[in-house]
């Protein structure tokens, strides 16, 4: 089954907004080889619940073109090959290094090796930037790093995506002068652990000097936002930017995991839950109207109730507003896997406690927005977002992936209405 004729490949994506952002580019890598007559699962391998749902996909996209080939390729199938490799619906396995090279999807037109999975850890590079970013025609993501140094005990990501590595400046500039020519206002930089980009490059840059250089070298860029960050890991120049730069976006979703001392140590985490909360105090007292996100885990083994009550009050203590609660769940061949477990129950009940305190935390800062003025970026002719990425609904059409100034006249539990 090869090029001509047949059906264009179908993409399914599964995971973060780099698994996404690398789904935009093999689309174009398969359209480019003439590939056809092919299904293509983007797994993801966070948890095993991830792994789970991917396996269901695999099988369900199977049932519905019994005719087409399936390709799995993704974190899970980096991390465990032979597992998709035995399934009786998967024709081909990918690797994460693979998937982003122009000639594994060439190779895929004739008759190919079943399994074409490397040693993620010897990757040394950053695969070439092969799209202009993607998302709504309003915002751009642009991949700046990849992989992860650390080795957090209850984490397999490194082992999907191997050791980090960084896109050189000047890449990345380039990059992002062509999105800012093609109309895009705003740009969002990610990556797997985004606070370590510049550690392998010449003079070992840091973040908040690439954020620095964009503003700079781009100053036709509206807006500028940063995606994940490691809190511990802010240079001095993130900071300046925080303090300075209006186009910086006041908008951080930090890394957090937890709110207690000991778990964070367990974790392998390399900040404590004073240099959390300090982070959180110094970026609003340089930016007032700074807010965060956060990952938090709730259920960690060995986690007890005294434990999970100090994560409850982070959110709090660390002005915390959008949430990302994952309740932890065991993740085979991390050291966490082999520390002793909480109960699943209580797991399940300290998760919804701290999505309630998220709810709350959402409700609060959308409330105190009623009555400001906000410039929105418009993801469509209805919707757009405040600096603050909260969600503002219009009655009346806007000009979509423009930014419109506005004052906020009410708020419902989940947007701003204007």
């Amino acid at each position: 089954m090869g090029s001509g004729m047949g059906k264009p490949p179908v993409f399914s994506n599964h995971g973060c907004r780099l698994n996404a952002y690398e789904t935009e580019a093999m689309k174009e890598l398969a359209l480019a080889a003439g590939l056809s007559d092919a299904i293509v699962v983007n797994t993801c391998a966070v948890t095993a619940e991830a792994v789970r749902k991917a396996k269901k996909d695999i099988r369900k996209l199977r049932r519905e073109n019994p005719n087409q080939r399936v390709i799995v390729t993704g974190c899970a199938a980096q991390t465990e090959p032979a597992t998709f490799a035995a399934m009786d619906e998967v024709d081909v396995v990918i690797g994460n290094t693979e998937k982003m090279q122009p000639a594994t999807w060439s190779g895929l037109i004739g008759q190919t090796e079943p399994v074409q999975v490397d040693d993620i850890m010897s990757v040394t590079e950053t695969a070439g930037h092969l799209i202009d970013g993607f998302g709504t025609r309003s915002r751009a993501y642009v991949q700046v790093q990849n992989g992860c140094d650390h080795r957090c005990t209850f984490c397999i990501i490194p082992y999907g995506r191997g050791n980090s590595r960084s896109v050189p400046a000047g890449v990345v500039i380039e990059q992002i002068k062509r999105l800012v020519g093609k109309g895009y206002n705003e740009v969002v930089l990610t990556g797997v652990d985004l606070t370590s980009w510049g550690a392998d490059l010449p003079g070992q840059p840091k973040l908040g000097d690439l954020v620095m250089r964009i503003l700079r070298l781009v100053p036709d860029l509206p807006r500028l936002r940063i995606s994940s960050i490691d809190s511990i890991e802010v240079d001095e120049n993130l900071m300046q930017a925080i303090a300075t730069e209006p186009r910086l976006m006041p908008h951080l979703h930090l890394s957090l995991q937890h709110g207690d001392t000991l778990i964070l140590k367990r974790m392998k985490r390399r900040h404590t839950r004073d240099d959390a909360i300090r982070f959180a105090e110094d970026a609003i007292k340089l930016r007032p109207d700074m807010i965060f996100g956060a990952d938090i885990i709730a259920g960690f083994p060995t986690e007890t109730e005294a434990h999970f009550e100090n994560s409850l009050a982070l959110v709090k203590d660390c002005h915390l507003t959008w949430l990302h609660v994952f309740p932890y769940s065991a993740r085979a061949g991390t050291p966490a896997a082999r520390m002793p477990a909480v109960a699943g129950p209580i797991i399940k009940a300290r998760a919804a406690r701290l999505r309630a305190a998220g709810d709350a935390a959402v409700q609060r800062h959308l409330d105190a927005q009623v009555g400001q003025s906000h410039a929105i970026l418009m993801e469509n002719p209805r919707m757009g977002r405040t600096p603050q990425f909260a969600e503002v609904h219009f009655d009346a059409d806007q000009p979509e992936s423009q930014i419109v100034s506005t004052t906020v006249r009410g708020a419902t539990e989940t947007h701003l209405i204007a």
